[in-house]
């Protein structure tokens, strides 16, 4: 048998297929295959034609930032609270699916940040993203 017995049979010769050959050769077989196939030329196709007209890209969006002295601004430049909150009524009923990029510096209270991402939500935008700085790689 096989799987070995209570008789021994230590001179006897054994009827087995020896498989690590034949898988060797399978192996080295498919090596091959994947290096050709990958080398091989693409394929020739005739793409149908479509006429459409081109994608508009998106504008660039708002960027709001509130510096270490809790001072909003507009794409650069500095605004107060009440013309901040009037311009973002504005954009969302203008423009609601506008982005707006929110830079915060990390000193300003969270309570200041929650308030322009409230103001924001009331005048109808969503699409808000915070923008950080990424750490030093740590090793």
């Amino acid at each position: 048998m096989a799987f070995g017995s209570f008789e021994s049979d230590v001179g006897a010769p054994r009827a087995e297929i020896n498989m690590v050959p034949l898988i060797d050769v399978m192996l080295v077989l498919l090596v091959i295959f994947m290096v050709t196939a990958s080398v091989s030329q693409a394929v020739k196709l005739q793409l149908p034609r479509a006429s459409a007209a081109p994608m508009q890209t998106p504008p660039d969006p708002l960027r709001i930032a509130i510096d270490a002295a809790r001072q909003p601004h507009w794409n650069g430049e500095p605004i107060t609270r009440e013309a901040l909150s009037e311009r973002l009524t504005t954009l969302g009923r203008d423009k609601p699916d506008s982005e707006i990029q929110l830079l915060a510096d990390e000193t300003v209270p969270y309570g200041d940040v929650a308030k322009l991402i409230a103001d924001a939500a009331q005048a109808g935008l969503t699409r808000i993203q915070f923008v950080t700085k990424p750490d030093a790689i740590r090793r």
